[in-house]
């Protein structure tokens, strides 16, 4: 059945002939879907078009079922590539407008990290008080949702799930249906490794290789940039990300690790200016998830290191007063400064620390016009006024989804994929897998090895291109840079893309035919064209929608043969034409369709409907 909460909240949004008309059923399961033309309902549903996306919402649930199970999806757009890629959220309260924010951060995210992967996220909407038995069976069902749109989406973990759910995921629709998947099916292990971490911490220790050049602006002149081993960091959120930003900082360059002075979680945060023990805190977190407090209070059972020298808190965000040279966000609070306390932020500006760089771990993009407006607040107020370098979260907490990536870049083998009998029944799976074993810890090797190599590259040259754009416009802020280096490479990828990559099917029709059999062939297909062709298949002419209004209002016969309304002088484009050349022949022809055509043979159709529909068609309209 239906969430409760996703049923009232589409009741309030959605008129009721959507609700009742609209909805797609096959199998007990029910979808409505929306496209980028739907700029009204999506309005309606909080998410605002814009030259990005969305390319699909949709809401979806199970009816035949004892559970509520049910939830949203959004792709984003495809312009990187297909499938899109992001994670699965399991909370009560989740709404479109809600997963179409993250879906927008995974387009940004995966264009920064220059994978081969379109944006999207979905969100399962689900109580918190469910069992553990019902919530698997909430997952395995939200999986079968999911299968309707495997070829242009793929899950993978997010706040709520984790690798368990994913591996339940492929159980159900094959390894190809879910990424970061356990380590028995050659999955990275995400959490373990701390993915979005060794992005923070790549990052961090790339902008001090950068900042020199930062002198050049005002806010700058006086910057004074420390050797690593000098480097004090402030961690908010001592959790997934927080916890393994400090591990990765001791670990990765031992010689040169920076000081870890102060972290936070919910219990309250810690501080010390001559560094805190990060072993300890780490394996604490392991055991106990919370470390603050405990921490803290087994130094005062065992009077070390002198309570004088260790500053306590209850109140987490009064980290964020403290000063460093580095300040990673890295708490699930978007939030985490504003100019005014209005918007509940964990801080505001005029009361933060002294920093000199924020290295976002946390996810703080939103395509929401109010939170965007904020957000350039913020900036000006920190980057401009205070001599703050920002580096926005998708250019650098991307580990975690590179991980992810190769578990499709570098494909399952064949023979490792699950026979198709045992998927839907996990313990013929674990048993499968099981004997599979030693293969698959080959290829999760495999996989994380390419995937820490491409981490490197992608992040170092994110934080060499955001610096230098910053110097080469001055007026620009963080934010506006980070945005610009993701829409480039969609921009770029977007601009590569082929006609044959989003040409629909046309309908054929036979010469001999009458104008009666081609209406009912285009009102049938819904189709703006109809191809003419020969026995042998070639194109001999079209009718168009025009071409029937015409033969109207010449009153010819419904049974006039098609030779006597079709249109011979075609315009037609080749399957390797770029998508922005289509755009610019439509325009100068002034027609809304033609038929896609290799050797004479029709192919597909393109049209300005399916360029709407199947392109970054408003941004690729600013680049004709």
């Amino acid at each position: 059945m239906i969430p409760k909460a996703m049923e009232e909240f589409l009741g309030r949004h959605l008129p009721p002939y959507v609700r009742e008309h609209r909805v797609l059923r096959n199998d007990g399961m029910a979808f409505i879907e929306f496209g980028p033309l739907d700029v009204d309902r999506l309005s309606r549903l909080g998410i605002k078009v814009d030259r990005l996306g969305p390319r699909l919402v949709a809401c979806m649930w199970i009816e035949e079922s004892d559970l509520e199970i049910g939830g949203y999806l959004v792709v984003d757009n495809l312009a990187m590539g297909q499938p899109s890629m992001g994670g699965i959220r399991m909370r009560p309260d989740l709404t479109p407008a809600a997963v179409h924010n993250l879906a927008r951060g995974m387009t940004l995210k995966n264009a920064a990290a220059d994978l081969p992967f379109g944006g999207g996220k979905s969100g399962i909407v689900c109580r918190s008080d469910v069992s553990s038995r019902e919530r698997t069976e909430v997952v395995r069902g939200f999986a079968r949702l999911l299968a309707r749109y495997q070829e242009i989406y793929i899950p993978g973990p997010d706040v709520g799930t984790n690798d368990a759910d994913m591996k339940a995921i492929a159980c159900e629709n094959g390894m190809d249906g879910a990424v970061s998947k356990t380590a028995d099916m050659g999955g990275n292990r995400i959490d373990e490794l701390g993915g979005a971490a060794y992005g923070v911490v790549i990052a961090t220790k790339a902008l001090l290789g950068q900042l020199d050049k930062l002198r050049i602006l005002p806010q700058f002149k006086e910057l004074e940039v420390p050797e690593e081993t000098k480097m004090d960091v402030l961690v908010q959120g001592f959790g997934a990300v927080g916890a393994h930003v400090a591990r990765i900082f001791q670990e990765y360059e031992p010689q040169n690790a920076p000081l870890i002075t102060g972290i936070s979680d919910e219990t309250g945060y810690l501080y010390s200016s001559s560094g805190l023990e990060c072993k300890e805190l780490f394996d604490l977190w392991k055991k106990h998830g919370t470390v603050v407090q405990r921490f803290y209070h087994d130094r005062l059972d065992r009077d070390c290191a002198g309570p004088e020298q260790l500053v306590f808190s209850n109140s987490c965000d009064k980290l964020l007063t403290e000063s460093a040279f580095c300040f990673v966000p890295a708490a699930p609070v978007p939030n985490y400064l504003d100019v005014n306390a209005s918007s509940n932020p964990s801080m505001t500006v005029d009361r933060m620390g002294d920093w000199k760089i924020i290295v976002e771990g946390a996810n703080t993009y939103s395509p929401d016009p109010d939170r965007k407006a904020a957000r350039r607040r913020m900036e000006r107020a920190v980057y401009r006024d205070k001599g703050v370098l920002i580096a926005t979260d998708y250019l650098v907490n991307s580990g975690g989804v590179i991980y992810a990536a190769h578990e499709r870049l570098i494909p399952t083998p064949e023979h490792l994929r699950i026979p198709p009998e045992r998927l839907g029944d996990p313990e013929a799976v674990d048993a499968w897998l099981k004997q599979n074993r030693r293969e698959f810890k080959i290829l999760a090797d495999k996989r994380r090895e390419a995937a820490e190599k491409k981490l490197e590259e992608v992040i170092r040259r994110n934080m060499a291109e955001l610096v230098e754009g910053l110097c080469d416009d001055h007026d620009s802020l963080p934010c506006d840079m980070a945005e610009q280096i993701s829409i480039n490479r969609i921009a770029s990828r977007e601009k590569k893309r082929k006609v044959r990559d989003v040409m629909a099917g046309i309908p054929t029709i036979g010469i001999d035919s009458s104008a009666t059999e081609a209406a009912g062939l285009i009102v049938e297909s819904n189709s703006p064209i109809v191809a003419v062709v020969s026995q042998k298949g070639k194109l001999i002419g079209i009718v168009t929608e025009w071409d029937m209004t015409e033969a109207m209002a010449r009153e010819l016969s419904a049974d006039t043969l098609l030779p006597s309304i079709m249109t011979t002088d075609v315009i037609s484009v080749p399957p390797d034409c770029t998508i922005l050349d289509c755009i610019r022949r439509l325009e100068n022809y002034e027609i809304s369709a033609m038929p896609v055509v290799e050797q004479d043979q029709v192919l597909g159709v393109v049209s300005g409907d399916i360029l709407a529909r199947r392109t970054l068609f408003r941004l690729l309209q600013t680049m004709t």
